[in-house]
């Protein structure tokens, strides 16, 4: 399958980037933690800096990348990533499932997931109706129903903090054609989005069965200063 390795693989791609990246530009400052990661070349082209985490860094094939690794065996630790941005990546890969895993794998509870993806209940689809354009980027991808991305999540133990809707435009054109209709499908149709942006948190589950209190002895001990996370990451981030 082929596969956007820059924005401008994709038709109108520097309008598509930047509306992203104002969307996430609102959510950016609300992140905390230690470490951001952002799968995917695309992902990895946009900025994130407005988030307070202290390090942020990607995993693709690409040789510009942090990590160069497998997006269904990412080379991390259980439990250190504090956000995840993972942005149309999963319309061109395999298993989308599997990455949806291997990511809740390396997420810490409480962490932040934020997925871009295609919405096939949009203008865009009209692309994959065309024969002239389904072999191209990024008709020749498989398209997501948002509530199905949902769906996965909540399966994953997830709750959906946020389902957005962006670009209301069948990317088949001029990106400034036909402002009017999409000015009008936002006001009218605002679930018609070309983008979705699924914003969700990971919940936090007691790993161990709460027992009765009276019969737990308190320990008697004091505890070490903690010294984050920072040790956990693969030796190829520093």
């Amino acid at each position: 399958m082929r596969k956007p390795e820059q924005w401008d693989d994709l038709p109108n791609g520097p309008a598509l980037q930047q509306a992203v990246a104002d969307k996430l530009a609102d959510w950016w400052p609300r992140v905390f933690g230690y470490h951001l990661l952002k799968l995917g070349p695309l992902s990895a082209d946009l900025s994130s800096m407005a988030s307070p985490v202290a390090h942020h860094f990607s995993l693709c094939s690409e040789p510009n990348a942090s990590l160069i690794g497998d997006f269904c065996h990412l080379p991390l630790q259980n439990g250190v990533i504090d956000a995840v941005l993972m942005s149309l990546l999963l319309e061109f890969e395999a298993d989308p499932y599997r990455i949806l895993r291997e990511t809740d794998r390396v997420l810490i509870a409480g962490g932040y997931l934020f997925i871009v993806g295609f919405n096939p209940l949009s203008p865009v689809f009209l692309g994959k109706l065309w024969p002239k354009y389904q072999d191209n980027l990024p008709w020749c991808g498989r398209f997501f129903m948002p509530s199905r991305v949902r769906d996965w999540l909540g399966l994953l133990g997830y709750q959906v903090v946020s389902d957005e809707r962006l670009v209301y435009h069948p990317l088949i054109g001029e990106f400034n054609d036909g402002r009017f209709m999409q000015q009008t499908l936002a006001s009218w149709l605002p679930s018609a989005g070309s983008l979705y942006l699924i914003v969700a948190r990971k919940l936090e589950s007691p790993l161990t069965p709460i027992r009765d209190k009276r019969k737990v002895l308190q320990p008697n001990w004091t505890t070490a200063p903690s010294a984050g996370r920072t040790g956990h990451l693969s030796e190829h981030t520093k």
